[in-house]
């Protein structure tokens, strides 16, 4: 199976890259032409822009079976009304051109947050209702890929992606400052009261998961990508301080709770686990 990867120096896709790598899949990385790469990667490297890609870029790209598209600009600024004014029209004329093409199996990470604000176990079963533009985006984007599906027939599974933590992320995330804090010697790490519940998933898993979803090369449709699990945040947080031994305790309380996201949000991994087991 020939695979692609769009996105591939992203937190996501070095992950994506690893574990198609222990499947003993080669793949052919997707890049923008300022991004770095590890020195030791050996595989097919195209460096595009997803504004204005060139015609012949399925070619390119090695006449990829499957695409894990998780390329999109913008982030981590969800509020930015860049994301459906400019990275949606972009995506989707790349994506229709690549089908056009000949791909004939998409796999796209989509977000938690098109479910926007509703509280509790989120079933891929839920309408969406996004709640800020990059969401908005998103769904948008998959909407117009399921429209596609009637002109060119092509498999499309949409994964969204839950809160995922790694080697990698951006350090404005709840790990990496955590991280900072401890070797800055703080005493205590601020956050919130820490009560409220998300569905946190190792970058890893995920990316397994991913490359397995593309593996079947069927249509999947809309899938969670995710734990199953809720976890409060600071049950999380003691967690990771006592499994690295920091010496550190926990400001509770010192930042409100946010205004734009539930006290209770986590994802049903029931579908994701009748993909990854049916044949």
């Amino acid at each position: 199976m020939k695979v692609a990867v769009s996105g591939a120096s992203g937190f996501v896709g070095r992950h994506v890259v690893t574990a198609l790598e222990r499947a003993g899949i080669s793949p052919t990385l997707w890049v923008r032409p300022s991004s770095s790469l590890p020195e030791r990667s050996e595989h097919r490297v195209v460096r595009v822009d997803v504004p204005g890609p060139p015609e012949q870029l399925f070619d390119q790209l090695g006449r990829p079976d499957s695409l894990i598209h998780l390329a999109w600009g913008g982030l981590p600024n969800y509020q930015s009304l860049h994301h459906y004014e400019q990275e949606l029209p972009a995506h989707y004329r790349l994506l229709k051109q690549l089908v056009r093409d000949g791909l004939s199996n998409l796999v796209v990470a989509g977000t938690c947050f098109e479910y926007g604000l509703q509280s509790g176990a989120l079933a891929e079963t839920m309408a969406a209702d996004p709640a800020n533009p990059y969401a908005l985006a998103k769904d948008t984007l998959r909407r117009q890929l399921q429209c596609l599906q009637r002109e060119l027939p092509f498999a499309l599974t949409w994964a969204r992606l839950f809160y995922l933590h790694g080697e990698g992320q951006a350090q404005t995330a709840l790990l990496p400052q955590l991280r900072q804090a401890v070797a800055a010697g703080a005493p205590l790490f601020a956050m919130s009261g820490g009560e409220q519940l998300r569905d946190y998933l190792p970058v890893e898993q995920a990316a397994d998961h991913l490359v397995a979803l593309a593996g079947k090369q069927r249509e999947h449709g809309v899938v969670n990508v995710c734990s199953g699990r809720p976890i409060s945040v600071r049950s999380l947080v003691e967690g990771w301080i006592a499994a690295n031994r920091w010496q550190i305790g926990l400001d509770l309380g010192r930042y409100p709770y946010p205004a734009h996201e539930p006290m209770a949000f986590w994802g049903d991994n029931a579908k994701l686990t009748q993909c990854l087991d049916a044949f």
